[in-house]
Order: C-alpha cells, then sequence, then structure tokens
C-alpha cells in the first residue's frame, strides 16, 4: 500500500521486512519513553508479543528514509493467534470481543517535527484505505492521557466527555485496573489530545472508565468506531487523501 502527500514528501506503506517493523518500534521507543516518560523494558525499541501478530503502517520521509509515523494493527484473526487482543491486557471486553469485522489499532505515534494536522490526517488517510479495503467492520483501541497530575485531569476529561460519548450499554468495558476517578478532582481544566478529539469527531464512543496503565504513565480510555457510523465528511475525506 502506498500514497503520497507532495507538500510533506510522506509514503505511507505496511512493513514487509523485520527493519521496517524495528524502524517503526525505534519510532515507539523514542515518543513513548524518551518524550512521554512510558517505563519500557528494553532501550531503544518499544516491542512487546503483541507486535509479530500486527500489520505495522508507517510514514516515511521520502527524502531522507527516516520513519515519521506509525500505527499497529491487529486483526480478530491474529488476536486469536496471539493470544487476545492488546487491549484485554487492560480491559475486559465482554461482548466487544464478538463484533463482526473485529481490528484493533494501537501505539500510534508521530514523530516531533512532524506534528502537523496535515501530517496526522495523512496518517488517518492511509489507515483508512487499508480499513477499508481489508473489510473491518469495527475498529477498537486504546487512546491515552497522561496522569502525570496524579490522574485529576484525564478523571475530568472522561467525566465531561462521558455525558455526550459513552456508548451503548451492551459494548461497555471493564478495566483490570481502574484510574480511580472517585478519589480525583473531576473540575480540573484538561486539555483533550487531539487523536482523541479525532476519534470522538468521527463518531467513535467511549467503552467505559479509563484504566491505569503504569508502564507508559497514562490512563488509557477504550474507543470503539463501528466503521457504519464513522461520519460521512470524514469518510469521504480520508479515503479521497488516501
Amino acid at each position: 500500500m502506498t500514497s503520497r502527500a507532495r507538500r510533506f514528501r510522506l509514503q505511507s506503506y505496511l512493513a514487509s521486512t523485520a527493519a521496517d517493523v524495528r524502524a517503526a518500534q525505534r519510532l515507539r521507543w523514542r515518543v513513548f519513553s524518551q518524550e512521554l516518560g512510558a517505563q519500557l523494558p528494553a532501550v531503544g525499541v518499544d516491542e512487546d508479543r503483541f507486535d509479530a501478530y500486527c500489520d505495522h503502517l508507517l510514514v516515511r520521509d521520502v527524502v531522507d528514509g527516516e520513519v515519521v509515523g506509525t500505527y499497529r494493527i491487529l486483526s480478530a484473526a491474529q488476536a486469536a493467534k496471539a493470544g487476545g487482543f492488546y487491549s484485554e491486557t487492560e480491559f475486559e471486553l465482554g461482548a466487544l470481543r464478538d463484533l463482526p469485522g473485529l481490528v484493533e489499532l494501537g501505539r500510534a505515534c508521530v514523530h516531533p517535527r512532524y506534528r502537523d494536522g496535515a501530517v496526522l490526517s495523512f496518517l488517518w488517510s492511509s489507515l483508512a484505505r487499508h480499513i477499508h479495503g481489508a473489510g473491518y467492520e469495527h475498529v477498537i483501541g486504546c487512546a491515552s492521557v497522561p496522569v502525570a497530575d496524579g490522574g485529576h485531569g484525564a478523571a475530568s476529561l472522561y467525566t465531561r466527555l462521558a455525558r455526550e460519548h459513552l456508548g451503548p450499554p451492551a459494548w461497555r468495558v471493564r478495566p483490570h485496573h481502574p484510574l480511580p476517578i472517585g478519589e480525583l478532582d473531576c473540575d480540573t481544566d484538561a486539555v483533550l489530545p487531539p487523536l482523541v478529539r479525532g476519534y470522538l469527531r468521527m463518531g467513535a464512543w467511549m467503552c467505559g472508565p479509563p484504566a491505569w496503565d503504569r508502564e507508559f504513565g497514562t490512563a488509557d480510555i477504550l474507543l470503539l468506531l463501528p466503521m457504519s457510523r464513522m461520519r460521512q465528511r470524514f469518510r469521504q475525506h480520508f479515503l479521497r487523501a488516501a
């Protein structure tokens, strides 16, 4: 899969070699460990047991060859081989597990020099084309909110957004290690991360309260986007751009 964004001289493709996957893992380590302070077991790469079962979408700068953006994609069939979805390490998925055409997205990150709205849109466009071409019907993924303030901002965001974006009861999940919302200040003025904002604008639902990921230092909210619910303007924009 290849597409181009002329303005930014970018190219997107699915990893086909071990070197491609390693480049994605190095970018993930740079963002999650060096920048965000995640306590990762390895130095220089972010890797886990799920990587071997995932498709890895990469965005490369065609001028210098550097990988500047990535997503990993785990289908239900591959999750069965991996022993479950990554999100199941944080949540009891319940009925979500049985949704048709289920796919999980994760480990999204963009190089600091390329954090432009158009670059993120390009990454999403490439992802949308892959999802559309593979026939996936339901997309899940963990959206992370920093908890450097003790979790007050994450609790505030969840409480505020749950009023409009909480999904149907049948598709609620239970975190294994919940963020203790009842013990936190839920009136903090917190900034909504761009990735979470983008998913919600597309029509995604939150599936319940956040899990506390101590390794990454984040509160993770599970999101569900039925492709049938994805707002038409985003569907047309992303597929056209890809």
